[in-house]
């Protein structure tokens, strides 16, 4: 399952060879919006009807007029298999909805087969890490299937597109349960297309610069690697602008795009002779309304610790979009978490006692312990069990 990432994108195109039955199939704007990356406004424009009006279905035909539109751009599905994702819809068999009432619910599963169990409305704050493309090797990395029909452990796909697909549609699926106040906030960090070996943590990439024996391997010797030669326009050494990429996909399937934070962060070394060291990572702060809750007294009241100001870098009155966050110790076996200041403080500004809090990658279970100790309920998933046990451990002791 798990395998080396070689970036050979997919030529695809777009078929017109649909029945009757097909093209006259009509579906709802709501589903066509977020594939099609318009604003239900823009498509009644670009299909022509009169100003003020507001169909609520449209036909096959209709869609395929929208994707030779100028303004069309992919969300999580290429443009080529748009159709038939639409025709796909209802196929599948809805899941019961799980019950989010106690303090804390931690789940072993895929994020992609459990965020539509949802209840619709029910998550006020979302604060999560997920895996970044072809960075890490984790023990649990089984193959998923996407809707773009891709099957792959999620951070394994084959391009940083496939990646940034996967991310979109993971935030489409989110987004029914999300309170209309409510806010995502999503850490991301970018990659380099660039050949190089994928190890477990970052402990082994130190180790390994450090000319450690055990971990000294040639590149191909590695479990698994990610090579650079065969994208579609990628060169060896750039890097792939993921975080703005997913930003911009998720304002098109009708996320607002708030901040696009930069958290300094101390990175670990980058033996780079042609460019400047990383030293940052990326949060986005999406959320379904113009204006979400966002509680900047109760940050300013927060101890450091858990995310309050940190001066002399930050301000005790005013919150930027530079955040300064210590890194994660990686003591809680997981080996790429973040610190509990990270959570803590998205939670303080978005949500009030008792609201429910969501991680969809749990890993070493930062965030359930930040909502535990500012009394938020919780919700969490992750793929490995070994990981949402270590969580409900951690959970006992706080």
């Amino acid at each position: 399952m798990i395998r080396d990432i070689k970036p050979a994108s997919p030529v695809r195109r777009l078929r017109r060879n649909f029945s009757e039955e097909e093209v006259e199939r009509r579906f709802s704007i709501s589903a066509v919006a977020p594939v099609v990356g318009m604003s239900r406004a823009y498509i009644v424009r670009a299909l022509g009807y009169r100003p003020g009006s507001r169909p609520a279905t449209i036909s096959l035909t209709q869609v395929l007029e929208l994707l030779d539109v100028d303004g069309y751009q992919e969300t999580f599905v290429p443009r080529s298999l748009v159709p038939d994702y639409l025709l796909g819809l209802g196929t599948t068999t809805a899941q019961p909805p799980l019950d989010t009432r106690e303090t804390a619910t931690l789940l072993a599963g895929d994020a992609r087969a459990l965020l539509p169990a949802l209840p619709a409305g029910s998550v006020q704050c979302v604060v999560t890490s997920s895996p970044y493309w072809g960075m890490r090797v984790y023990e649990t990395h089984r193959d998923i299937a996407w809707a773009d029909g891709e099957r792959c452990p999620y951070g394994f796909e084959q391009t940083p597109e496939g990646f940034i697909r996967h991310t979109v549609e993971l935030l489409h699926l989110l987004r029914p349960a999300m309170s209309l106040t409510g806010s995502v906030w999503w850490n991301l960090m970018d990659t380099y297309n660039t050949r190089t070996p994928i190890r477990g943590s970052s402990h082994e990439k130190l180790r390994a610069m450090g000319g450690q024996s055990d971990y000294t391997l040639g590149w191909t010797e590695h479990l698994a690697c990610r090579h650079s030669a065969g994208h579609m326009y990628l060169e060896d050494g750039e890097q792939s602008s993921i975080p703005g990429r997913v930003a911009e996909r998720a304002s098109r399937i009708g996320y607002w795009l708030k901040s696009l934070i930069t958290w300094n962060k101390n990175s670990t070394p980058e033996p780079v002779r042609s460019r400047v060291t990383r030293h940052a990572e990326y949060i986005l702060h999406l959320s379904v309304r113009r204006a979400p809750v966002f509680k900047r007294a109760e940050w300013q009241r927060l101890p450091r610790r858990l995310g309050g100001p940190n001066p002399p870098f930050e301000s005790v009155k005013k919150l930027t979009d530079i955040w300064w966050l210590p890194t994660g110790t990686g003591q809680n076996g997981h080996g790429a978490e973040f610190p509990i200041a990270l959570p803590a403080r998205c939670i303080s500004l978005s949500t009030k006692k008792g609201d429910l809090v969501l991680d969809p990658f749990v890993g070493g279970g930062t965030t359930a312990i930040a909502a535990a100790e500012l009394g938020r309920r919780f919700v969490g998933f992750d793929i490995s069990r070994t990981y949402v046990a270590r969580a409900k451990e951690r959970l006992e002791l706080v």
